[in-house]
């Protein structure tokens, strides 16, 4: 029977047919693989099974593997494992690196399916010249043979949790807004040009979307041709409508339904019908906090940092060297079933549950190894697990058997005890409960007027800066659904240009651009700004807003997250995905209008169109035991705990395995949405 568990196991599966090939050889990885696998054993994975080296491959100027370093008793040999297509900046990557090293055999692992690239035996032969080409310029007097293999193993999927499955590669692809689409127009002729972003078609996007769209739905594909699966596909948005498309239509995904035995539905949406619940704060998820307020892990997306220095008799210092002196933790702990049992609880359970499973571990952990352990009830506080995690301190067979328990624990003190996250955390939340009320009480440019009195150059630590206000618009834009009546238009354009000059003031006169400040602004520091390129840059900002509001229009029934008072009840916000949870496990099955069933083929039209005459039972997300939710854009960890809620109460039964992109924190929505070139998903501005 097919479950959510075989999907899971999958990437761990894949990458030990690269574990297989690495023995006595020099391992080169791309960015998005390496993340891949951080999450299925890490590079301990690979030197364990007896590479050489572990070298990040990030184009030309990657350090070449000298003779004498990587020589065995089987000649030199390289691996090389990348996530996207053998060609352009990829390919002359490894080209650089095989003409300057002295390799005799080279592996390539693509994730991407071969059929996308050149054939692999014309791949082969480019490798085996390289190499050729190096030994005729420096040992001509010693011949030698060389081989090279290309391969398709599809390594593009990460298990970070029981319930969800991440692929690093397409962490920019993001939904299109307005603004994008005319883009698109203007590169039509006028009579051919889209009314909607519904009407988009793959073929009318750049050809640098189509091959990400396309990598996607191979990448898909090559994961139920694993595991054997026949899925009935939906859609609830334009893009997600492309994917779905993609995949049904696909000859290779074709094949494989003709003859795959389990059976499968999975639906595609676009994280643009609700991005309120991706800003807010209300989230009540410890794993959410802990991304939110530790800085990101370097070269991914999904992980952070966590400082070690507590588990040392190293003393804090602020020397430049100090911060190369101890490498970081991470919240990925694959090899410890325990550490892996506990990020589950953390990840899936409410803000208190988690914190008080991190002090219970703790507690099993230093009572197993008989430490001085004084305990203590009540509530947790990050002082009590510091002095916790402190009792493990250069006792290094606990440190070993306990490491990934004691790196989470750490992380949760850390992020408990910072000295500006937790309370900024809460002054967004108590600003979007206030707005979230005045949205019902006032119209729309009255309400965006309130967020002026926030704008205050000269601000404390816990009021709100530019990213906190950035997240604050975007928050009230898709909470808000449909136009601005011809009364409130002239208002809210007033309003909007003195949020725009005030926004312009305030990031001009911060003294320290943020990361996300220096990819909005393009500039790394302060005095490099002017006024008028921020004032053009945050009008940019504006007008993808307006187009947030319009993100749900084409839908017929979940048109709105939001449900204004009634005078006996307040003002809620009710996330798009719990509705559409609702809406696929009602008890009479009941089609929703908005969740499009895409086609797979003529039978499925035949259906379509015999319908009209007589009762033909249409697909329904619900046929088949196992719900694969694919978030096109992200997914955050408190919808993870949602769906779990709902299914639950819905239909125990059944088995629901989410799958996106990116794991997302508040401040990557303002980054996808203002910083990222939708249009271009692998160059992020």
């Amino acid at each position: 029977m097919l479950t959510a568990e075989t999907f899971t196991r999958f990437p761990a599966q894949m990458w030990d047919r690269v574990l297989g090939k690495v023995r006595g050889a020099a391992v080169f990885m791309d960015p998005s693989s390496v993340e891949s696998l951080h999450w299925s054993g890490g590079g301990a994975a690979l030197l364990g099974a007896g590479a050489r080296s572990l070298r990040l491959l990030c184009g030309s100027t990657g350090a070449a593997a000298g003779r004498n370093e990587e020589q065995d008793d089987h000649g030199t040999r390289a691996v090389f494992v990348v996530s996207t297509m053998l060609k352009g900046r990829t390919w002359d990557a490894i080209r650089d690196v095989v003409t300057r090293s002295h390799f005799q055999h080279c592996t390539v692992f693509c994730s991407v399916q071969l059929e996308c690239s050149s054939g692999p035996e014309q791949l082969e032969e480019a490798l085996c010249g390289w190499m050729e080409m190096v030994e005729e310029d420096q040992l001509e007097d010693q011949p030698q043979s060389y081989s090279a293999e290309v391969l398709h193993v599809p390594l593009g999927f990460t298990s970070v949790s029981d319930q969800l499955l991440l692929l690093p590669a397409h962490a920019h692809l993001f939904p299109l807004l307005p603004p994008d689409l005319e883009a698109i127009n203007a590169q039509r002729p006028e009579k051919k040009r889209f009314c909607s972003l519904v009407d988009v078609d793959l073929h009318s996007l750049p050809t640098e979307l189509q091959m990400e769209i396309r990598s996607l739905a191979l990448a898909l594909n090559s994961l139920f041709e694993a595991t054997g699966t026949r899925e009935e596909s939906f859609a609830v948005g334009p893009m997600s409508r492309i994917i779905a498309g993609e995949l049904a239509n696909h000859p290779q995904a074709k094949n494989r339904r003709k003859t795959a035995q389990s059976k499968a539905s999975i639906i595609f949406l676009d994280r643009t019908m609700d991005l309120t619940g991706a800003v807010g704060h209300h989230g009540d998820n410890l794993v959410e906090k802990i991304l939110t307020v530790l800085d990101p892990l370097p070269g991914h997306v999904t992980d952070v940092k966590v400082d070690m220095l507590e588990l040392t008799n190293l003393q804090r210092t602020h020397s430049p060297l100090a911060p190369g002196c101890l490498a970081p933790g991470c919240l990925a702990q694959p090899p410890s079933s325990t550490a892996r049992a506990l990020w589950e609880a953390m990840l899936t359970s409410k803000h208190k549950e988690g914190v008080m499973e991190v002090r219970r571990q703790l507690v099993e952990a230093a009572s197993k190894e008989k430490l001085p352990l004084k305990m203590s009830l009540g509530r947790v506080t990050p002082e009590q697990l510091g002095s916790y995690i402190q009792l493990f301190r250069s006792n290094w067979g606990a440190l070993e058997s306990h490491c990934g328990v004691l790196q989470l624990a750490l992380a949760t003190a850390q992020t408990l005890r910072h000295p500006t996250g937790p309370a900024r955390w809460d002054a967004c939340l108590a600003c979007e409960r206030l707005l979230l009320q005045a949205l019902g009480d006032s119209d729309f440019p009255s309400v965006l007027r309130q967020l002026l009195l926030l704008v205050k150059p000269q601000r404390e630590e816990v009021e709100c800066g530019p990213e906190e206000l950035l997240l604050l618009l975007v928050y009230l834009y898709s909470l808000r659904q449909g136009g601005v009546p011809e009364e409130e238009a002239e208002e809210l354009e007033k309003v909007e240009r003195d949020l725009i000059g005030a926004l312009t003031l305030l990031i001009t006169s911060e003294t320290e651009l943020s990361p996300m400040l220096q990819k909005l602004t393009g500039c790394v520091r302060v005095d490099q700004l002017t006024i008028q390129s921020v004032h053009s840059t945050i009008q940019d900002v504006f007008e993808t807003l307006r187009g947030l509001s319009s993100s749900r229009e084409h839908l017929k029934q979940l048109h709105t997250v939001y449900t204004a008072s009634d005078g006996v009840h307040q003002a809620t916000y009710r996330p798009f995905l719990r509705q559409l949870l609702d809406e696929v496990f009602r008890s009479d099955r009941q089609e929703c209008p908005d969740i499009e069933h895409m086609s797979g083929g003529l039978t499925d039209l035949l259906k379509t169109g015999f319908s009209m005459f007589m009762k033909v039972t249409r697909p329904h997300p619900t046929d088949h035991p196992l719900l694969l939710l694919f978030l096109v854009g992200g997914v955050t960890p408190s919808e993870l705990r949602l769906i779990r809620e709902v299914v639950s109460a819905h239909k125990p039964g059944t088995q629901v395995l989410a799958l996106s992109s990116r794991m997302l924190r508040p401040l990557d929505i303002p980054e996808l949405l203002f910083c990222t070139q939708r249009l271009l998903p692998a160059s992020a501005v």
